[in-house]
């Protein structure tokens, strides 16, 4: 019977792959399909009553518009530098620093970008490093694929700890008052062994199928450079989970990476002699407004960076503000959706990366870059041309969700679609568990688009099921943890923004099945890790 409910609560994630990955067909006509499977499901087997489904299918339309925001917000500032000349004095600043595709790739896609995932986190990274990476010449398709797949290690420390701080929320007083620390470091040591090789990985991927070449040979040659931006990211970041907890690694470890690989960079340090390129005579980048100051080009950039650090770190006071739901101005709310008492929504309109910088600094850059008139009328309804396929998509994704984490609200006792499938992987032996505890936080962030909804799903359910196992819950619950990360890479609504943010909506399926091979090696690789840390604590 177990077996039963998880196959038909699997129903609506399957009939999702197969559409997207096996027949090709764009988001935006394959969500809605599984969320009117999910919600006859939820009717049919789950006993939900029809205005459950509604009031969730309700919710998670709610809930789609902080994604929105984001995304919004980050097309914007492009569209924004395009139109103004800006991304066209970007590009030139990389070209001198390093004409290479592949440092570029390294510096953007990797270290810029687990910067915002640090800071801001949900989606932000990969919205605003691929657009970046367009602009200097990649096609739309390589930078979508790579910006996700360096969107990883960062993950389970981004946005401030967030994911690791929801965890330790679900667990409360049931643990012991060193767990956090603990936690804190065995999420980053795996991490950060496997961050070691992850700018390689990226490059692999990055030759072997957008190159001329089609070769992996571009990334072997880049191999020393590619270690080396991987070490000055990981040693740092596993230090500072150590010494300093969960809130900082992912921030400043690529602070730190950054800064030396693009000295790096410049000095020529460990950088591939030969020049690698795409072969397409940089048929992407912009060539528009050359003569803009460099520093004034990037001042959008530094502005995004500057607020979301000063309103995402707890000290500055401005994060608690923004956050609180009682203070009517920064949080919209409604409880209780059409007379459903679990279904409170709050919009923290103010805390989206969209609302607070993207769009404000987008506004400011019209001024700071003199834009007539005519460009910044461009700028807007390009965006707004550009968002309209992802809107469907994010819209839809998130209601499935929603219905699938609130189908607890029944009248059969069952639990939640993703509880039931969680739980048929949890009833395998010790050992085996090692195995599929990871995949449990992957199935979460895959589905739910996010490291800190997997670990509020289900980081009590692998807690439990390491007590009873009789394994180290530390070790169990980190696993937790970075599966959830691991599955940012594949998650259907990160790469809808990403897809939209390059122009590139429809083709979703086709990054998710490319990107399969990389977020499997890592899993595989985070697995072994465990099995040898389990080993010996």
């Amino acid at each position: 019977m177990v077996l039963l409910f998880a196959v038909l609560a699997f129903l609506p994630i399957l009939v999702t792959l197969i559409l997207m990955m096996g027949l090709n067909r764009p988001a935006k006509e394959a969500l809605p399909i599984a969320w009117g499977l999910a919600g006859i499901i939820g009717i049919l087997a789950w006993k939900m009553d029809i205005r459950t489904v509604a009031a969730t299918t309700l919710y998670g339309f709610l809930s789609s518009i902080e994604v929105l925001l984001v995304i919004f917000g980050a097309i914007l500032i492009m569209n924004t530098l395009k139109h103004s000349g800006g991304m066209a004095s970007i590009n030139r600043g990389f070209m001198h620093l390093s004409r290479d595709k592949r440092v570029q790739a390294i510096i953007i896609g990797f270290l810029f970008g687990s910067f915002i995932e640090g800071a801001a986190g949900f989606g932000t990274p990969a919205a605003l490093a691929a657009p970046l990476l367009v602009s200097l010449g990649f096609p739309p398709l390589a930078a979508a694929t790579v910006a996700l797949i360096f969107d990883s290690a960062a993950v389970s420390f981004g946005a401030v700890g967030t994911p690791v701080a929801t965890a330790l929320t679900q667990l409360g007083d049931s643990v012991p008052q060193d767990f956090a620390g603990k936690l804190s470091f065995m999420t980053a040591l795996p991490h950060g062994i496997v961050g070691l090789f992850l700018p390689f990985l990226g490059l692999c991927v990055l030759t072997k199928v957008f190159g001329k070449e089609k070769s992996f040979r571009p990334a072997i040659n880049a191999l020393p450079f590619a270690l080396f931006s991987g070490l000055v990211f990981s040693v740092p970041y596993v230090i500072i989970a150590k010494v300093f907890g969960y809130e900082f690694p992912s921030l400043l470890a690529a602070l730190i990476g950054l800064a030396i690989t693009v000295f790096a960079a410049k000095k020529q340090f460990l950088t591939p002699k030969r020049v690698w390129d795409f072969g397409e005579g940089n048929l992407y980048a912009e060539t528009e407004g050359k003569g803009m100051p460099l520093i004034q080009a990037w001042e959008p950039y530094l502005l995004i960076a500057a607020v979301l650090v000063v309103t995402r770190i707890p000290a500055f006071g401005i994060k608690s503000i923004i956050n609180t739901r009682a203070i009517f101005p920064f949080v919209l709310s409604i409880d209780n959706i059409l007379g459903v008492e679990q279904l409170d929504f709050a919009l923290k309109w103010v805390n989206s990366p969209g609302v607070l910088p993207f769009i404000p600094v987008a506004i400011i850059t019209h001024f700071l870059h003199r834009m007539p008139k005519e460009k910044i009328k461009l700028a807007w309804t390009d965006t707004f041309k550009q968002i309209g396929g992802a809107a469907v998509a994010i819209v839809f994704g998130i209601a499935l969700v929603q219905v699938m984490k609130f189908s607890d609200i029944n009248r059969s006792g069952m639990h939640s679609m993703m509880t039931v499938m969680a739980e048929l992987l949890s009833h395998a032996g010790r050992a085996l568990f090692v195995v599929l505890s990871p995949l449990i936080g992957i199935l979460g962030s895959f589905i739910s688009g996010s490291n800190a909804v997997s670990n509020l799903l289900f980081t009590n359910l692998q807690f439990e099921t390491a007590k009873t196992l009789g394994l180290d819950t530390v070790l169990v619950v980190a696993m937790q943890v970075i599966g959830g990360a691991v599955g940012n890479v594949i998650c259907v609504n990160n790469v809808v923004a990403v897809c939209a943010t390059v122009g590139m909506a429809g083709k979703e399926g086709k990054i998710i099945k490319m990107n399969l091979i990389p977020t499997a090696i890592y899993t595989v690789a985070i697995i072994g890790i465990f099995a040898v840390l389990f080993a010996f604590v």
